[in-house]
């Protein structure tokens, strides 16, 4: 039966008390933190973190002899893994609300990793071990375009400075609302497919050109 040396950790809360004159709440903590002064510092045995696993190495006592075992996720520190899975969630966030913005429903994947984020988030809650990703998941969709109501604005703005069959309308006459039913219904009745198919062509030439480039480097 094989040995291993197993290094783990766990986080032990160091405090201080320090008084600071300041004008505001926020400028007394930007104050404390950046005092370097540590020698009234106090160890908090009852907040410690978690124990958990941050080495292993086959063999006994190889701890930092040779290269590392990788950590089963589960047996990480749950702090961490909720830090890292919050990065994730928020990139999930973005791309939903890129979406909705444009009036797109969800991505087939997004809705994957979505899934797969949601599992992942249980296992975390269950110190359980991540689950694995899709290994069918669609190749990335890439944003063409996308229509933002501030630039329609300065478009009108534009507009009325030399279309005279528009008198006596200024641009701050033209309400957000309208703005943004205007933007609705354009992107919702224009069809873009011609200029989505000629993209999709110039990106299939710059791809292959790229690879011609690396399989013939003279």
């Amino acid at each position: 039966m094989p040995a291993y040396t197993i290094e783990t950790t766990y986080t032990l809360p160091i405090f201080r008390h320090g008084t600071y004159i300041a004008d505001t709440p926020e400028a007394a903590c930007k104050t404390a933190l950046s005092d370097d002064n540590w020698e009234s510092l106090k160890k908090d045995y009852d907040s410690s973190g978690e124990i958990h696993v941050t080495g292993i190495w086959e063999g006994e006592n190889t701890a930092y002899a040779g290269s590392p075992i990788t950590i089963p996720s589960q047996f990480d520190e749950a702090v961490q893994r909720r830090a890292h899975h919050f990065e994730i969630l928020l990139g999930l966030l973005k791309m939903l609300f890129h979406d909705v913005q444009a009036a797109r429903s969800p991505s087939v994947d997004w809705l994957d990793k979505s899934a797969w984020a949601i599992a992942r988030g249980e296992a975390i809650l269950g110190y359980a071990p991540d689950p694995t990703e899709p290994a069918d998941a669609p190749k990335p969709s890439h944003v063409l375009a996308r229509l933002e109501e501030e630039r329609v604005r300065s478009a009108i703005v534009a507009v009325l400075e030399v279309d005279r069959d528009f008198e006596g309308v200024s641009s701050e006459s033209v309400s957000d609302a309208e703005i943004r039913s205007a933007c609705e219904f354009i992107v919702t009745t224009m069809d873009l497919s011609d200029a989505v198919s000629n993209t999709e062509f110039h990106a299939a030439m710059t791809a292959i050109r790229a690879a011609y480039a690396r399989l013939h480097p003279d």
